[in-house]
């Protein structure tokens, strides 16, 4: 790869994204821009600007930008509208930010003239692939520099004596080893590595950062009512809120009652299996609220084949195909099956559970004349019910007597 002039950098501020930027420096002789996304992490960001400062980027140079509602508004919610879950169960927190940042990336490459971006995901791991399918999607020229295929500063000590070197300022806490890697974002918070590595061993309580544990959590329920339209949340007991202070107020609830903890083993795309525990509190409620406005305002047809295309839809995500046109095409029909996705759901926060307790909408599709057990006034002739049945048995009666004729 020809060495690149300039280089934007996702930029954390922390010590390895800062040893990135020293070695793109050293190693390539490259100007650096850094991008910085508030992603509702609940970290303060000036110090990165700081950073990048004390590492002689020019202030021109640092980008530092609070992109919270536009990823709930354009990324969380989109997702959320397909109820997607990768194998069953991840609420997928950590894929959907990487098309975001990525997104900015590849705009900021050419408002400054960038011809390369890079980024600090491992060549273990599942983000290379999603931080450069959507780099490439985006503009097919780009030029992608992921720094842990290239270098050989494999160990921590090789880390922190590139550091001591190069006047890069190591935390006291940086110095030894993490018990484990952190990603957070408005949406949840994924633990992994260390600690966390043996599948047998129970994740010590220490690993949970945004929900206290089921068992101490609140013994007296909470219930929370949510207005739906066109399958986004719009508001919070009857409050119309903005999609990121939906999702942060969420969050605080289901911290307080324990809800959204996940330890899950899964299947990366890069082939291995790995375990991470996830904390989703305000993702898990807004899932079970938005399947609870769903029960009553979309036809069975319509809610049968977007559980069948869900597995898909969130695999896509996963494996870092968000700016693909076949997640482009799922998209556009799951939007399409919003349209009466509007009302409200109230539900019962307990203990580490969101239950929906009671739902209701003027696009309802639930009609109490006709399941009633009491007299439904002609509103459903149960012996149609006979003939339904016959047509429907007839491929069984067949198949029953050529088993009975031939065995």
């Amino acid at each position: 790869m020809t060495a690149p002039k300039k280089v934007v950098l996702a930029y954390s501020g922390g010590l390895d994204t800062s040893i990135i930027l020293k070695w793109l420096q050293t190693e390539y002789r490259c100007e650096v821009v850094t991008f910085t996304a508030d992603l509702g992490q609940g970290e303060e960001l000036d110090p990165a600007r700081k950073k990048a400062e004390f590492l002689g980027i020019a202030p021109e140079n640092i980008y530092i930008e609070d992109v919270r509602e536009e990823f709930v508004r354009d990324f969380v919610f989109p997702m959320f509208r397909a109820n997607a879950l990768y194998e069953g169960l991840y609420l997928l927190g950590t894929s959907i930010a990487r098309p975001l940042i990525s997104k900015r990336l590849v705009e900021i490459a050419a408002l400054t003239g960038a011809d390369a971006v890079a980024h600090g995901a491992t060549g273990k791991g599942n983000d290379q692939v999603r931080f450069e399918l959507a780099a490439y999607a985006l503009n097919p020229d780009i030029k992608v520099i992921a720094p842990w295929r290239e270098w050989d500063l494999l160990s921590r000590t090789k880390l922190i004596s590139f550091a001591e070197e190069n006047q890069i300022p190591i935390a006291t806490d940086k110095r030894g080893e993490a018990p484990f890697s952190v990603d957070a974002n408005l949406l949840h918070t994924s633990s992994e590595g260390k600690v966390l590595e043996d599948p047998a061993v129970e994740a010590p309580d220490y690993v949970y950062q945004r929900t206290v544990s089921p068992e101490v959590a609140p013994d007296t329920p909470e219930f929370v009512e949510i207005g739906f339209e066109r399958g986004d949340a719009a508001s919070i007991n009857g409050v119309v809120m903005s999609p990121a202070t939906i999702l942060t107020h969420l969050n605080e609830l289901g911290g307080k009652h324990g809800i959204g903890r996940l330890d899950l083993v899964e299947g990366r795309f890069v082939g291995m299996k790995s375990r991470g525990i996830y904390e989703t509190p305000g993702g898990t409620i807004l899932l079970e609220g938005h399947r609870g406005i769903e029960q009553i305002t979309l036809d069975r047809g319509a809610a049968h084949l977007k559980d069948e295309l869900m597995p898909k839809y969130a695999e896509l995500i996963y494996n870092g195909f968000w700016y693909s046109p076949e997640r482009e095409m799922l998209q556009a029909l799951i939007d399409a099956s919003q349209k009466h996705v509007t009302g409200t759901v109230r539900l019962k926060l307990y203990k580490g559970s969101a239950r929906t307790v009671s739902r209701w909408s003027e696009h309802s599709l639930y009609s109490e004349a006709h399941v009633t057990f009491e007299d439904d006034a002609g509103a459903y002739d149960q012996t149609d019910a006979a003939g339904f049945i016959q047509l429907n048995a007839l491929r069984l009666k067949l198949l029953a007597k050529r088993k009975r004729r031939v065995g």
